[in-house]
């Protein structure tokens, strides 16, 4: 007798069950996304016990059609797609039929749900995947799902959970996730009974991140907004100052799903190397969009991984884009002397919930005119007059602007072209005013002297960038003196600047090597007798893909047989690196991102060998030493760090000083 056997329908729904939901967070992320697709404008999650015990999950979409409901918690039971030809440009966050029975399987369900067109609504029970019951019931119009007793059938599977604490840490990560890549749906989550994120929904991208960032975050954001070839790119990034240990406030979303791409993120972290010390990361919150048919979405039931057609293109166009936001902002780090102290407030009303349509529209007004009122995030006029002292001269050398070299996607020996630099952005004819006219050039004075109405900052925000390039003239400056003997006291009319020599110098030493290594022309020297290269089947992939490149670095490298590989020349000048090293490097991160990005450790060793030449901390120097030093970082694009990340200039307000004196209370 053989010994194949077809399992039974509850073994094969739990074993389905563990792809789709491994805890109690990828219930609720499948749920939202159901909540969205259904053209939700508020959804409501509230847990406890870190969504073991319980959870809710209510929206006010379009609901479910009573005949609908139990085949909807059947297996690959959807309506966001009809075959397989639909696969190739899906829109929609979910599409494969599986998380209503994943989820009915492994816990207890109640389904309440209602249509506009219906009298009454539809109460469905299944428990473990089996059909307890549907009925009438009252309720509002859209959908709720009530899940208990998460994993009570697969002990295996319960015991690997977290505590109640970290579970419900997960969840609300998803959900500052889901607020902020829907900025127009209002989102309110409760756990244990308290609210702990609510949106408005105004389809503001800048005050949801306020709402779930909090006023740091939103205070030093940078907007971008590019069209590349095939695929667009808006959002925020975060300046360096907001920087953190890890890759979690790394946000991107790719046409409104939360993923996670190798590629992307090294795109983003290659542009802001240049920015941020090592080992940080920075906060970015980018919407990027794609025609469905140059992407693949269908390749794991979590919907978090994504293959991007030619995503080598991809990563050159985003790693530009972010670049040059960042290269035309200002970076400067502001010494706040005196922390602001929020009066004490009267405990506020709870959020409504999603069918309290009116008090709904009121606590969303409120809000708005709370954080509209707030000047922090929003200020203007400050950037602009540091930006007019602290911006490069318009006739500055290509020489002079190694951010494009430690920047440049291709690694080929030459400086990348960059056509639209100082042009992105929106033009002032294109700002539009709240009224959907052409904003004045009254208003984009305003704005630059830091007017505070909603139209100047919008316009502000579109104009950032050719604003920042049109200034050419570097104002006058006073130098004070220096400090402790390593740091630079520069007055101007309303700002007090502090310079670190060492770094300045540093800076300026590693932008002039760098340059000068780019811009030579590629020469070899024979390597005698050949380095014999043993490559894995993935080395050799990347290798044999990327030839081309490596020969134009200077490497002379053939076939000796099977995977092993003879290098007979090398680059002239590897900056006290080994052949091996140098090559091994390249290919290891051709092989971890198939992307042929900067020459990491070259940077890395220039970067080590202007720090060790900069002039140091606790050494005198002249004040026409000191006034040429600060001249010469004026001329770079980013004098606002150096190679290591460090800040190069902080600055201190008049006011915050004056504040400090009692002068102002």
């Amino acid at each position: 007798m053989g010994i194949v056997r077809l399992l039974d329908a509850e073994t094969i729904n739990q074993i389905a069950a563990g792809e789709v939901v491994d805890r109690p967070s990828s219930i609720v992320k499948e749920l939202v996304e159901n909540a969205i697709d259904s053209k939700a404008t508020a959804v409501t999650v509230e847990i406890k016990g870190g969504g073991i015990s319980y959870l809710r999950v209510t929206d006010n979409g379009c609901g479910i059609a009573r005949e609908d409901v139990p085949q909807a918690f059947l297996r690959h039971a959807t309506s966001k797609i009809r075959s397989k030809e639909d696969l190739s440009h899906i829109l929609s966050l979910g599409f494969r039929g599986e998380a209503l029975s994943s989820i009915s399987a492994i816990s207890h369900v109640e389904l309440l749900t209602k249509r506009a067109e219906d009298l009454l609504g539809t109460r469905y029970v299944v428990n473990g995947g089996v059909e307890e019951g549907i009925s009438d019931v009252g309720c509002p119009d859209g959908t709720t799902f009530l899940v208990r007793d998460v994993f009570y059938n697969v002990p295996a599977r319960k015991k690997f959970l977290r505590s109640a604490m970290t579970e419900a840490g997960y969840i609300t990560e998803l959900m500052y996730r889901l607020a902020v890549s829907h900025p127009e749906i209002s989102f309110s989550f409760i756990n244990q009974g308290r609210t702990a994120l609510y949106t408005s929904g105004n389809g503001n991208l800048r005050d949801a991140i306020y709402s779930v960032y909090g006023r740091e975050i939103a205070a030093n954001l940078i907007p971008i907004e590019k069209e590349c070839d095939g695929f667009s790119v808006s959002g925020f990034l975060g300046k360096p100052a907001v920087a953190r240990g890890n890759r979690s406030n790394e946000n991107y979303f790719l046409n409104g799903r939360y993923i996670q791409s190798r590629v992307l993120n090294k795109a983003i972290e290659e542009a802001y190397k240049p920015h941020i010390m090592q080992h940080k990361f920075p906060f970015t919150c980018l919407m990027l969009r794609f025609d469905p048919e140059r992407i693949d979405i269908n390749v794991h039931p979590s919907k978090m991984e994504v293959r991007i057609e030619q995503q080598e293109l991809v990563y050159e166009q985003l790693h530009a884009a972010l670049a040059q936001a960042l290269r035309n902002s200002i970076l400067i780090p502001e010494v706040r002397l005196t922390e602001e102290t929020p009066a004490a407030a009267e405990k506020p009303l709870p959020p409504p919930e999603i069918f309290e349509t009116k008090r709904r529209q009121e606590y969303a007004a409120e809000r708005q005119e709370s954080v509209v009122a707030e000047d922090s995030p929003y200020t203007v006029g400050e950037q602009v007059t540091l930006r007019s002292l602290f911006s490069a001269p318009a006739e500055a050398s290509d020489a002079a602007r190694p951010q494009e070299i430690a920047a440049a996607p291709r690694y080929d020996g030459s400086l990348p072209d960059d056509p639209e630099a100082g042009t992105a952005g929106k033009t002032a004819e294109e700002s539009q005013t709240a009224g959907g006219q052409p904003t004045e050039a009254a208003d984009m004075t305003a704005a630059a002297n830091g007017a505070q109405t909603q139209t100047a900052r919008q316009a502000a925000d579109g104009q950032q960038t050719a604003e920042a390039a049109a200034f050419t003239d570097i104002p006058s400056y006073r130098v004070i003196g220096q400090l402790f003997g390593t740091y630079w006291l520069l007055e101007t009319e309303n700002q007090l600047y502090m310079i670190d020599q060492h770094a300045a110098h540093e800076k300026i030493l590693y932008e002039r090597t760098v340059a000068a290594y780019r811009n030579h022309e590629v020469m070899s020297q024979q390597v005698s007798p050949p380095i014999i290269l043993s490559l894995s089947l993935r080395e050799e992939e990347a290798y044999l893909r990327y030839r081309e490149r490596f020969a134009a670095l200077g490497f002379v490298i053939e076939p000796f047989g099977g995977h092993e590989y003879a290098m007979s020349a090398v680059p002239v000048d590897l900056y006290r690196l080994s052949e091996e090293e140098l090559f091994c490097s390249l290919l290891d991160q051709l092989v971890e991102t198939p992307v042929f990005g900067p020459a990491d450790v070259i940077l890395e060793k220039i970067a080590s060998m202007s720090c060790k030449a900069a002039i140091k901390g606790n050494t005198k120097i002249s004040e026409r030493e000191a006034r040429h030093l600060v001249e010469e970082l004026m001329t770079l694009e980013n004098p606002f760090q150096c190679p290591h990340g460090r800040p190069i200039i902080i600055t201190m307000s008049k006011y915050e000083i004056e504040k400090k004196f009692k002068r102002i209370v």
